[in-house]
């Protein structure tokens, strides 16, 4: 019912914010009423309405070109793989100078796991664009769980990591090898995704960078932690989550509503974002068109929020921060073919692991990330890593002026050390050769991280990497890229990989791109 009523109060609330837009343009437009007194403060209060009272709609990356090697770069989004739940992202980049060609071409590839945690992709957008300055680059796009049809079946924390998994497989059958970097939530089903491949024996990517993510939430616990462990499971299923009302695609899907994700926001921080949004109007008034842009672009971007699949949500309240089960050697995962597996991080060997954190960050607190080096006690000291971004908050270290100056070089230097050359070809790779382009290199790195105690790893030596397949709980999944209807809504067969999926269409290879 509060979805509904949300949806009531925003639908009567659309007429006057484009009222008070309209207002906002006479009189700053240079109209004759743009002369009257006080017109610029009538101009600037109407423009903070307008902007408070209007629907945020997902934005565009909006990444035209970048700089690399001092040449532009032209960039192209391709959606290579989609999926009911999210879709595969590339940013193929283009230019006609050879030398930048066979730069770009020998570039390593890095599979960004956006998280999917209240916001869109987009939020990494400043980390695509310095990412493409020395990568090939893909992106995990979410999507809003309230344009899913029903008829595409429930989404759960299994198929978070399933998605993730098959997304490494497309990109490792394309290049041969790949790098995975995670940011905030998506760093525990991506830890959980590689120890699952590490465990069948399955090519793992060379590295993974993981930053500012809950792998262990009891360390520094912050406000968000604090909330989803000290409330019961039951209260966020019966406080938080609603069904999509008409209007919608995904109309009937249970889901946890965007906004009140959003109020969630912004009352961690109240006087932080009323403060922001008076400085808006004070920039308004005094013509300050930089800053005031500014606050448009970032409050863009925060105030647009997607509704998370019920299932998806509530297992990871559950998973993460009330059962713990990945750093207690408990968490076990449905597979796409429908059996149980155990998450197990001491069987990943051959993948290099980097931990980022911020100093300030009250997302995920001091120690949290870090903690992924005492669950992967089988990855060598030397090819491990773990740096603090000093007075770096929690968007610090992947977005703004820290981002790009501190946490972006050590990035791209562990990354370039642990890199292998590329199979580029529009063959089918052998196993074989799949297998040898994933040994790490062993070159000696300043500041490994020393041989850490497992403590925390609950697993007893005795515990299968896989249990008897059991029936399936969420439905399967049908290939992205597969011409079969869509998947029913009872329980199905075992889901295709991406791996086994047509080739992808996109336009013939030229000189002209990488």
């Amino acid at each position: 019912m509060l979805y509904h009523l949300y949806e009531a109060q925003r639908s009567l609330m659309e007429p006057f914010a484009d009222f008070a837009r309209a207002v906002s343009k006479l009189y700053g437009n240079g109209s004759m009423f743009s002369q009257l007194p006080m017109a610029q403060r009538v101009a600037a209060g109407y423009d903070l309405i307008y902007r408070l009272g209007k629907d945020y709609e997902k934005p565009e990356f909006g990444i035209q070109s970048v700089q690399v090697d001092g040449a532009e770069v032209v960039i192209h989004e391709i959606v290579e793989v989609d999926k009911p739940f999210c879709q595969l992202r590339r940013f193929k980049r283009y230019t006609d100078d050879p030398e930048v060609l066979n730069t770009l071409k020998n570039q390593p590839v890095v599979l960004i796991v956006a998280p999917l945690s209240g916001h869109y992709a987009t939020l990494l957008r400043d980390t695509v664009r310095t990412m493409l300055q020395g990568h090939k680059v893909y992106i995990t796009d979410w999507k809003n769980a309230r344009t899913v049809p029903l008829s595409e079946g429930e989404f759960h924390l299994d198929d978070y990591i399933n998605d993730v998994e098959q997304f490494i497989r497309h990109v490792q059958a394309e290049y041969g090898n790949c790098h995975v970097m995670s940011v905030c939530q998506p760093t525990v089903p991506v830890l959980a995704a590689i120890s699952l491949m590490a465990s069948r024996g399955e090519t793992t990517p060379l590295t993974m960078t993981m930053m500012g993510g809950p792998i262990d939430a009891r360390r520094s616990p912050t406000a968000v932690n604090n909330l989803a462990m000290n409330k019961s499971f039951e209260w966020f299923e019966n406080n938080v989550i609603y069904r999509v009302p008409q209007g919608f695609p995904g109309e009937g899907r249970r889901v946890y509503p965007g906004f009140l994700q959003h109020t969630g926001f912004v009352a961690m921080n109240p006087d932080r974002h009323a403060t922001s949004h008076y400085d808006y109007f004070k920039d308004l008034v005094k013509g300050d068109d930089a800053s005031a842009e500014a606050h448009r672009k970032f409050y863009d971007e925060y105030n647009a929020v997607l509704d998370m699949d019920a299932d998806y949500y509530l297992e990871t309240i559950r998973t993460v921060f009330q059962e713990f089960k990945l750093v207690d050697g408990t968490w076990d995962v449905r597979n796409e073919d429908g059996a149980i597996e155990r998450v197990r991080p001491q069987d990943i060997r051959t993948t290099a692991l980097l931990t980022v954190e911020g100093e300030l960050d009250d997302i995920s607190g001091s120690g949290q990330t870090r903690a992924a080096h005492d669950l992967c006690t089988q990855i060598p000291a030397e090819h491990r890593e773990h740096f603090e971004v000093q007075g770096a908050g929690h968007y610090g270290i992947f977005s703004g002026r820290r981002w790009r100056d501190m946490v972006y070089p050590k990035v791209r230097a562990f990354i370039a050390t642990h890199d292998a050359p590329q199979k580029r070809d529009d063959t089918p790779l052998a196993a074989e050769d799949v297998r040898r382009s994933n040994a790490v290199a062993t070159p000696a790195r300043a500041e490994p991280v020393a041989p850490v105690s497992a403590k925390h790893v609950a697993v007893p030596a005795s515990a299968p990497t896989r249990a008897p397949a059991a029936p399936r709980k969420a439905v399967a999944r049908k290939a992205a890229t597969s011409p079969t209807p869509a998947r029913k809504a009872a329980k199905a067969a075992p889901a295709e990989t991406v791996a086994a999926a047509p080739a992808r269409k996109s336009a013939p290879r030229r000189a002209t791109k990488a």
